[in-house]
């Protein structure tokens, strides 16, 4: 049997007063702690932004316009025939404010908080790269294959 086809996502870095937005990366129910930028997969024969217009908005009821792409990470489980590659693209919030009340559609993102970069460094967030590129170190980077974390 041949492998699954990797499967592709888009995440947004957005920053407001020197804040990152970071969401939870598992439901709940995994009774994981870590981290990521907003963003999922991409439904086939919608542009990469628009998907992740709708990603952000579904996670954190925000709207965004997307800009420049800045990073490309992926990561693998090969115990579960399992390969996603992430585009992240810098936004800039539209419309909208983050709030606990806000419920994701898919009931995977309960939690959303702008950290600062100190703040950031306390939790378990992936890809380790991502403060790096959200705060302008690294203009555009390649992030290689990395095992599937929760």
């Amino acid at each position: 049997m041949s492998p699954r086809p990797p499967r592709l996502a888009t995440r947004a870095i957005i920053l407001k007063d020197n804040r990152l937005l970071l969401v939870n990366a598992w439901a709940k129910s995994a009774n994981s702690d870590l981290f990521c930028a907003p963003g999922g997969g991409v439904d086939p024969h919608k542009s990469l932004p628009d998907n992740l217009i709708r990603e952000v908005y579904e996670e954190t009821g925000l709207t965004v316009s997307v800009g420049a792409p800045c990073m490309v990470n992926e990561f693998h489980a090969p115990e579960r025939d399992f390969h996603q590659v992430d585009i992240y693209f810098r936004c800039t919030i539209e419309a909208g404010e983050t709030s606990d009340t806000w419920r994701d559609v898919d009931d995977v993102v309960t939690d959303r908080r702008w950290v600062t970069r100190n703040e950031m460094a306390t939790l378990r967030v992936k890809p380790d790269s991502l403060a790096a590129v959200a705060w302008g170190d690294i203009p555009f980077f390649y992030d290689p294959l990395e095992p599937l974390i929760r």
